[in-house]
């Protein structure tokens, strides 16, 4: 597997795993945050825009995941982490967060619905911490531009520095 600074032209294709992975969200999270496509063109141009740099993953020739992770302030935030319906569960996504992880000294932060327990668990697994609900109203609102209906529905997980740093503070 190689893992790789995405491309311009790996835009589309990056587009089609994000919403091809996100149809796992549909009917779990709330109804009013559901939109077709899950993201469309101009908003991923538009976190692209934002800093957001993305990383792909690629095998045999085909890109099967695809994760972000933009700068903000004192923290790194890991943005749009997606991969191929069937690329999952095979290291994928643990390569791409092991890579991000890498790029960053700062503290990391992943926002995710709060009804993804399939994300939460992947997270976990990988070293990262869930924060209270008052931690995650307050870091969702420091960090993300997000709707509030996303803010009540939404958690967020940290790595140690985050803890580290939280403790000494």
């Amino acid at each position: 597997m190689l893992i790789r600074k995405s491309a311009e032209d790996d835009f589309l294709p990056m587009l089609g795993i994000i919403n091809a992975a996100a149809q796992a969200y549909r009917g779990v999270i709330p109804a009013d945050c559901w939109h077709e496509p899950y993201m469309p063109a101009a908003k991923l141009a538009s976190e692209i825009a934002d800093g957001v740099a993305f990383w792909v993953a690629e095998q045999h020739c085909e890109l099967v995941g695809v994760m972000g992770i933009q700068d903000k302030a004192d923290v790194a935030l890991v943005r749009h982490a997606y991969i191929a319906p069937a690329s999952q569960r095979g290291g994928v996504g643990t390569a791409l967060l092991r890579h991000v992880q890498g790029l960053t000294d700062r503290p990391i932060l992943i926002g995710t619905w709060a009804d993804a327990a399939w994300a939460i668990d992947f997270y976990r697994r990988n070293g990262f911490t869930l924060t209270t609900a008052a931690t995650t109203n307050r870091l969702l609102r420091t960090y993300w531009s997000i709707p509030q209906r996303q803010i009540e529905t939404s958690v967020v997980l940290t790595d140690q520095r985050w803890v580290d740093k939280s403790a000494r503070a």
